[in-house]
């Protein structure tokens, strides 16, 4: 019985080992991890959007808050993962409708590259450098 249990914990341990981790499961990880992080971006900002229930001056310090480099570091972050979320759900909108079934991999390396230099060109113009 002690055996099974074992087994049991091993299996969960496997599940975070990244080692043996093709393509395929990185692309569904990382989709899941930017959904999830976009869902609770959109509380946050719906908690900041009550702001201005509270009238300019709340407003006004927060947009001052917000051009700060760690906030604006924070936009970038938050448009990395709705450039890598949204491509890749197209991507996996095209192979659901039949279209690049073969190609997914190379399609999925192709618009992390394309998400990648999009994040670069943005977070050059965020930072206005």
């Amino acid at each position: 019985m002690a055996n099974r249990d074992y087994r049991k914990v091993s299996r969960a341990g496997l599940w975070l080992d990244v080692r043996r981790r093709r393509l395929g499961m990185w692309a569904y990880t990382i989709n899941r991890i930017t959904g999830v992080g976009l869902v609770i971006y959109l509380y946050l900002h719906l908690g900041v959007l009550s702001l201005l229930t509270r009238g300019q001056s709340s407003w006004d310090s927060f947009v001052a808050l917000a051009r700060s480099p760690f906030y604006l570091a924070l936009d970038v972050i938050l448009l990395a993962g709705v450039l890598l979320h949204g491509l890749n759900g197209l991507r996996i909108g095209l192979t659901g409708f039949g279209i690049g079934v073969r190609a997914q991999k190379t399609l999925f390396i192709v618009l992390t590259i394309v998400s990648a230099i999009a994040l670069g060109v943005a977070a050059l113009k965020i930072f206005r450098l």
